[in-house]
């Protein structure tokens, strides 16, 4: 397929969300709510959760199946009261030990005036700053749109794994589409330009690992299973790694990207 057939099927009304993902992965899922400052953000799902007996941190941005929950969640786009919740639930996480594991599915972070003035830019910075020194196994999981900084709030981690029809951009095709050229009908061949799609970004060396989609992109359980295998292949590998070196193996995995031959 090429990189805007992956875009439209990411963006289909019947892509499994992270609230058919939840009770299929977890046992015991408990939505917590709230950064402590300002309120509650409906764009960001998160709580604590077991995974096959290990107690677990969920985390994820919320999309709708229509345009009611599509609403209630601000179309996956968050506030930044919603990353400060996500900070506050890694911090919680780092103090009992309890691995995180991030969804990030959105189109990027909401950027109206009251975000701006209730510190969207420094609610993001914060999340990028404190997670590359956070003292407990970070998995972060692009199940679908992974869009600009709003993504990467959530994608500090020491493995990020795609979806294998998701894309995680600095830009959106549009976005980038009416900068360069001032157009953007031609959103579409910025799409291929920008090499966003999960085999770009492992060949790239910014993702781990392409976790593969059952034929029926729409049927939650089989996505789910796809999930699983990753999961249960990956958390109890990382509980052995001393903490040490989960933060140094964390510095150079962030270290590395951007460097290019020619």
């Amino acid at each position: 397929m090429t990189t805007w057939d992956r875009i439209e099927l990411i963006r289909s009304k019947n892509r499994p969300t992270i609230r058919d993902y939840i009770p299929l992965l977890f046992d015991g899922f408990v939505e917590l709510h709230g950064d402590r400052l300002y309120g509650d953000d409906p764009a960001i799902l998160g709580g604590i959760a077991r995974y096959r007996g290990t107690p677990v941190t969920v985390i994820g941005q919320v999309k709708g199946r229509n345009l009611e929950e599509n609403k209630r969640a601000n179309f996956a786009m968050p506030h930044p009261e919603g990353y400060r919740k996500a900070l506050r639930l890694m911090r919680q996480a780092e103090k009992f030990r309890r691995p995180v594991i991030l969804f990030i599915d959105t189109p990027g972070a909401f950027c109206d005036m009251e975000s701006e003035e209730r510190g969207q830019g420094e609610a993001i910075a914060r999340c990028l700053y404190e997670m590359m020194t956070l003292k407990t196994p970070i998995l972060s999981i692009v199940l679908g749109e992974g869009g600009s900084g709003g993504a990467l709030a959530l994608g500090v981690c020491d493995q990020l794994a795609m979806m294998e029809n998701a894309v995680y951009s600095v830009i959106s095709p549009r976005g980038c589409a009416s900068i360069l050229w001032k157009d953007p009908s031609r959103e579409k061949e910025a799409a291929e330009m920008l090499r966003i799609t999960a085999q770009d970004l492992l060949e790239l060396g910014i993702a781990e690992t392409i976790i593969p989609e059952p034929e029926t992109h729409a049927d939650p359980a089989g996505m789910a299973r796809a999930i699983d295998d990753y999961l249960s292949q990956t958390i109890s590998n990382y509980l052995k790694i001393p903490i040490d070196k989960l933060l140094q193996n964390r510095y150079d995995k962030f270290r590395k990207i951007g460097q290019f031959l020619e």
